[in-house]
């Protein structure tokens, strides 16, 4: 049933009026002409709070942050044309991911459209390659009806931006006959079939060796405890998915059963999958690699597939399957350990046993290597990425949100130690575009006021989107930002390793240094109104955010770390 409005009423005061009966709070934005009527609005209709950005990447890495730590749709409100223009970049991002971002942009008026006004521009064409949809409304009377469908677009698995385009005389047209039904979403959870999980259930309690492959989608569908519960029942590895397109933790990174990360490089996912007669496919794509190496296809050639996706994009894309299943993560990973229950024997339960205590030996054994080798690089100076982040992992909180953007130091670091203790507050770079991690940890922090977020960031990641510092001084929220100084776009160094260039094999770059000048980070922090400091030792760094996890107020360390190019970016 529909209702219309016995009132006039602008097009703008339909947009908030419907969002803020959807509990949307907050309005990420960077305003210019064609979008004033909704600041205007908004200086007394204060339902919605706008977020002020000083410009598009962080405005935009702000709402994907906020989204995806909330479990709710991100509002973004974007310039016209070159607002848009700026923001491409971390959308991008947001497909990558998956985040429900409902993403707006004031257009020029419709009545200069055909005299090419400046800063028009076909917004919709520019947007749809990087949106679940794309439209521009037309009608003040299609407003609501817009908003309806984009609001339920972006939140149906698979999840996703969407893109509006408002002109301003639409914004401002006002009307008696708007639809304001409220936006109502149905459950999107689908059951799969009972005979693809029955399927499934035969092949993996069939397997020799089996493995899991999980991604960031078994989190964000609140799935974890269901898929640790599938792996206690087979036994068996949890590989994450590899480091450029894992975002989420899918799986308790202190849990005996984790396989830490596939590399990066496809002859070292298949020298690590080698083993496996069988893997065990959910909340990840398979696959998307970086890079290309020989072989292209990193899978071993007769593994047996069990692949469970909510997106039929996804099954059977690149491998086929032996069962694909299509249905909810939740939903799918439950009914699975239900039917694996029900037909293990006896004998088939100490098999599992058995494997499960080989595979947590196995992950201990690893872990031991890896603390071990952190202790022999503690002492060196400037700090080694695996002794900076070590001083990171001995202090984190258990309820910490990491946002991570320095791919070169982190390396999963955290995780392999077992370091990060809730698996909802984990943000990896999935899109890999860059400037996003420093809005992501923003956003995060407005979704969770009372948990610690820190942000840990490459110097040439964070430049991209610098100026969200100033949005977290002006709204005081309490980040801690990480600078992971190695004065270089180092990842651009080790590609140009892994392609056999000749200069690079040699030691030489051309404008891959970010020095002479280097970056002043905690002079460039200050001047937006961030508290900083430097710091160049393990054992300060611990005691400094040991210190500062309830602070107030934002701050910015500034870590020098080592400068030597790595080989190869090691991911476990």
């Amino acid at each position: 049933m529909t209702s219309a409005t016995n009132k006039s009423i602008s097009g703008i005061e339909a947009m908030v009026e419907l969002l803020a009966g959807l509990g949307v709070r907050y309005v990420f934005g960077n305003p210019g002409t064609t979008e004033l009527p909704l600041n205007d609005l908004l200086v007394t209709d204060q339902r919605l709070q706008y977020i002020l950005g000083l410009q598009e990447v962080p405005v935009m890495g702000m709402a994907d942050g906020y989204a995806m730590a909330s479990g709710t749709i991100g509002l973004v409100n974007l310039h016209i044309s070159c607002g848009l223009g700026n923001a491409m970049g971390i959308l991008y991002n947001a497909y990558r991911e998956g985040t429900p971002l409902l993403v707006t942009a004031g257009q020029q008026d419709r009545r200069l459209a055909f005299d090419e006004p400046i800063l028009g521009g076909d917004m919709v064409s520019v947007a749809r390659p990087w949106t679940k949809w794309s439209v521009e409304v037309s009608r003040v009377e299609d407003l609501p009806t817009a908003l309806r469908r984009a609001v339920q677009c972006a939140l149906t698995p698979p999840t996703g931006p969407v893109f509006l385009s408002l002109p301003i005389d639409v914004q401002l047209e006002r009307s008696d006959k708007l639809d304001l039904a409220p936006i109502r979403l149905p459950d999107f959870r689908v059951r799969p079939p009972q005979a693809a999980i029955a399927e499934a259930s035969r092949v993996l309690l069939e397997a020799r060796n089996p493995a899991i492959l999980a991604g960031s989608r078994v989190c964000e569908r609140s799935a974890v405890s269901e898929l640790v519960t599938v792996a206690e029942i087979l036994g068996c590895p949890v590989y994450s998915e590899p480091g450029t397109t894992h975002g989420r933790l899918a799986f308790p990174c202190d849990h005996p059963l984790y396989g830490q990360g596939l590399p990066l490089w496809s002859p070292e996912v298949l020298e690590r999958l080698a083993p496996h007669d069988c893997i065990f496919v959910t909340g990840m794509d398979l696959m998307r690699l970086y890079m290309f190496h020989e072989p292209s296809r990193p899978l071993p050639p007769n593994i047996k597939i069990v692949h469970l996706d909510e997106s039929s994009w996804q099954l059977n894309k690149n491998y086929a399957c032996d069962v694909a299943i299509l249905g909810d993560t939740r939903e799918g990973l439950a009914l699975l350990s239900s039917e694996m229950r029900l037909k293990q024997t006896s004998a088939k339960q100490e098999e599992l046993h058995a494997r499960r205590q080989r595979t947590a030996a196995a992950h201990q054994a690893a872990r031991e290597k890896l603390e071990a080798q952190i202790a022999r690089l503690e002492p060196t100076t400037p700090l080694s990425p695996l002794a900076a982040m070590a001083a990171v992992a001995r202090v984190l909180p258990p309820d910490i949100a990491v946002v991570e953007e320095a791919v070169t130091t982190t390396g999963t670091t955290l995780e392999r130690l077992g370091a990060i203790k809730n698996t909802t507050g984990y943000f990896g770079h999935r899109g890999w575009t860059l400037g996003w991690g420093l809005g992501v940890a923003i956003g995060a922090k407005l979704a969770w006021p009372d948990r610690p977020v820190l942000a840990i960031l490459g110097e040439g990641a964070a430049l991209y989107g610098i100026q969200g510092l100033w949005t977290a001084a002006r709204y005081q929220l309490p980040v801690i930002f990480l600078i992971c100084n190695n004065a270089q776009y180092q990842i651009l160094k080790i590609g140009a390793r892994g392609l056999g260039l000749p200069q690079a094999l040699e030691g030489n770059f051309e404008a891959l240094d970010i020095a002479a000048p280097e970056v002043d980070f905690v002079s460039l922090a200050r001047s937006l109104g961030v508290d900083s400091m430097r710091i160049t030792s393990a054992s300060e760094l611990s005691e400094v955010l040991a210190a500062n996890w309830n602070r107030r107020s934002p701050l910015l360390i500034d870590l020098p770390i080592e400068r030597t190019t790595q080989p190869r970016l090691n991911y476990g």
